[in-house]
């Protein structure tokens, strides 16, 4: 198993250069178990090992980092790769389809340089996981209510939509129709 912390390659690069480089990073592999602690004191299941591609990720990041200019430009990417993610996504959220997924994937974007977006991320796992399970655990027929209800929020919302931005009226046509036929 590699060592925890930055891969040397990385390490010796960023020293070269004047820059030093924890050995121990937040949110890696190789923390000490003390750290691994969750609410209420309870122990975290141990992580299961990387996939070599992120790590390969990890180490390119890492190697970007090492370097002042690099560290700006990515950082300056990510935030307009995420922003472009996110504002498509926030468009899509009234119509049928993957909007909030796009908002949640531009955030995942965004958690890769920022702090707050981690944790926001995090935020909104927690959240969805919780409202899933509680779901989970209700009766079937609460469970096609709250589904009955979700599907009357999305056709009211491309209603409007239609309506305000297209000025189509479906419900209008809709009985218009009815009358005619």
């Amino acid at each position: 198993m590699a060592a925890p912390g930055p891969p040397k390659v990385v390490v010796g690069a960023a020293e070269r250069r004047g820059y030093g480089v924890p050995m121990e990073q937040h949110g890696r592999p190789g923390r000490p178990a003390s750290d691994r602690k969750g609410v209420g004191g309870t122990a975290l299941a141990e992580r299961r090992p990387r996939p070599r591609w992120r790590q390969r990720l990890a180490t390119t990041l890492d190697l970007i980092r090492a370097n002042p200019t690099g560290r700006v430009t990515l950082k300056i990417f990510i935030a307009i790769a995420g922003a472009l993610v996110v504002t498509i996504g926030i468009a899509l959220i009234p119509l049928p389809g993957p909007g909030w997924l796009l908002v949640i994937a531009g955030l995942g974007i965004w958690a890769v340089e920022f702090h707050w977006a981690r944790r926001l991320l995090g935020f909104t796992r927690r959240h969805v996981h919780n409202w899933t399970q509680w779901v989970k655990r209700r009766s079937l027929a609460v469970r096609f209510a709250l589904g009955a209800v979700g599907m009357v929020f999305v056709g009211a919302v491309v209603w409007l939509s239609l309506k305000y931005s297209f000025g189509i009226d479906v419900v209008a046509e809709a009985l218009h129709y009815l009358a005619t036929h």
